[in-house]
């Protein structure tokens, strides 16, 4: 029994993907032998939120109690050093294996309502490799009989040929960003890029640049989609695509990660929300009672 559950592979062409039962995390996703994220082995378990899903919130929330649909929920602190709940409530739970295809699957989780967020809901991953990369769309379902709040978020990190990410050029399709306390909550400013040395709308060197930043927006191609993109200087390309449905990104160094981990590979976090959003309702989704909501996210290496 791997500490991670069940792990479930798809394969499409050159392209290997291993999603795990816990927590529907991604675990390992290569092309061509060349890793497209930075995963962890099947003996350990992902530091860092490495590849796992966010819900019912991403990002940090405070824990001061907060109300919604008549019901108050106490969120749990999970990150001592910005005394923060941080990324939900599902990284470590065991999901449904729906269905498995060569190339796809779909796990699911039927969240009960608890005092972190007291609110009935369920979540579907379903994983993707195809011509374009790996696509992963969510789908999220209001199970109580109450209006409920939700946000959703990831957490890949991109992986690079090189054996840190000094020397990678860095693209990030975001005209503004989210001012953050010490705490790193949001201080209820959206601040341009533009002149500061978080404007990496031009690809630039990461050199230099310690990152846990919020981003948004993003600006967008004729199909919605935005790119992230990351090209070392061995030429190894990455590229990460949103919706409409993720207006935030937030870009993460691992600097505060384990020797071996630091600065290996960059977070590149798909959000539907800002920080601390369940309580400031800043573009959270409300869904009645019954309603659904998808949205979805794609990576792919370009160089193999």
């Amino acid at each position: 029994m791997l500490p991670s559950g069940e792990q479930i592979a798809i394969a499409h062409g050159d392209q290997r993907a291993v999603v795990t039962e816990v927590g529907a995390t991604l675990r390992t996703f290569v092309k061509g032998g060349v890793g497209v994220v930075e995963g962890f082995a099947g003996d350990e378990l992902p530091d860092g939120a490495r590849g796992q899903v966010l819900y019912p919130w991403p990002n940090r929330l405070s824990p001061e109690p907060w109300t919604f649909s008549g019901r108050s929920a106490a969120p749990s602190v999970n990150e001592q050093t910005t005394d923060t709940a941080i990324h939900g409530l599902v990284r470590w739970r065991p999901f449904e294996v729906e269905q498995v295809n060569q190339n796809r699957c779909v796990l699911s989780l039927f969240l009960h309502p608890s005092p972190d967020y007291p609110f009935a809901s369920e979540i579907a991953v379903a994983y993707h490799l195809g011509s374009l990369g790996l696509t992963v769309t969510t789908t999220v379902t209001n199970r109580d009989d109450v209006p409920i709040p939700v946000g959703v978020g990831f957490h890949p990190y991109l992986a690079v040929t090189t054996s840190t990410i000094e020397g990678c050029d860095l693209e990030v399709p975001a005209t503004a960003y989210v001012a953050s306390s010490e705490r790193l909550l949001p201080t209820g400013e959206i601040l341009p890029v533009r002149g500061h040395a978080l404007d990496f709308t031009t690809a630039k060197s990461i050199n230099g640049h310690e990152l846990d930043v919020t981003y948004t927006e993003l600006v967008r191609d004729n199909a919605g989609l935005a790119t992230v993109k990351i090209r070392d200087h061995n030429g190894g390309r990455v590229e990460l695509q949103v919706d409409r449905n993720f207006p935030y990104i937030q870009l993460y160094t691992g600097e505060d990660l384990a020797r071996g981990r630091r600065r290996t590979s960059i977070a590149v976090e798909p959000m539907t929300c800002p920080p601390e959003a369940l309580r400031s309702g800043k573009d959270v989704i409300v869904l009645e009672p019954g309603q659904h909501w998808a949205g979805s996210w794609r990576l792919r290496r370009l160089d193999v």
